[in-house]
């Protein structure tokens, strides 16, 4: 059986932490798919992090212990062709690291972490999000709508922090791909055109994901990491 890293501090009395493993196993029984996932946390992310592991799911929760050590282990993931999915603070995460890597922002911040940064690509919600659910678009032909079979959803959410308003051109401007957005056109789904999955959501779709209905993202993921090569 193969097995994905759940990057993030695993909270047994977290909402999205019970969901996320309770997806993996809705995903699991009604598909077959032989993949687990283990929960890691960032202070513990090393180099053998991906001999050891078929794919990671960053995990909601944030700050993590660790920021630096999930940047690396997103990085590594997104070089390599290994599948890497994000949710809530991993999609803000997987921005960070683009932001930091790809776009050459070195001091590329989250304002969890550092409020007072001068370069903020991940800023406090005007409104937060938390515990709201709210209708999104999908780009038509994106992955995302072509893995739930329809260019609209109603998700649900946990979060307090976004991508950067004054930040959304830079983002644009290189090969990561806004693919969905909520109705007032704020950034809720990216993706990584030709890699095996790279998707990122700031919604939590674990959250509504059900034994009768497994949700569609989560399978998806899990098939792309039963598909890989690697052990």
């Amino acid at each position: 059986m193969k097995s994905i890293a759940l990057l993030g501090e695993f909270t047994p009395t977290f909402k999205p932490h019970i969901a996320t493993n309770a997806a993996i196993e809705h995903s699991r029984n009604m598909f077959g798919i032989s993949v687990e996932g283990v929960w890691v946390s960032t202070q513990d992310i090393d180099p053998s992090l991906f001999s050891r592991f078929s794919g990671i799911w960053v995990a909601p929760g944030s700050p993590y212990k660790n920021m630096d050590k999930t940047l690396w282990a997103i990085q590594y993931a997104r070089e390599n062709n290994i599948p890497c999915f994000g949710t809530c603070g991993g999609f803000q995460h997987i921005i960070l690291e683009y932001a930091r890597n790809v776009l050459g922002f070195k001091d590329a911040q989250h304002a969890e972490y550092d409020p007072y940064s001068s370069d903020l690509f991940i800023s406090a919600l005007t409104c937060s999000l938390a515990g709201r659910e709210m209708n999104l678009n999908f780009i038509e032909g994106s992955q995302v709508a072509k893995i739930y079979g329809e260019n609209s959803a109603i998700e649900e959410y946990y979060c307090n922090f976004g991508v950067n308003p004054e930040k959304i051109e830079l983002l644009k401007s290189g090969s990561l791909q806004i693919t969905g957005s909520d109705v007032e056109g704020e950034i809720r789904v990216i993706e990584l055109p030709n890699h095996p999955f790279f998707l990122a959501t700031l919604f939590v779709p674990q959250a509504r994901s059900t034994a009768s209905r497994p949700h569609p993202l989560v399978s998806a993921f899990l098939t792309a990491v039963a598909n890989t090569n690697r052990a």
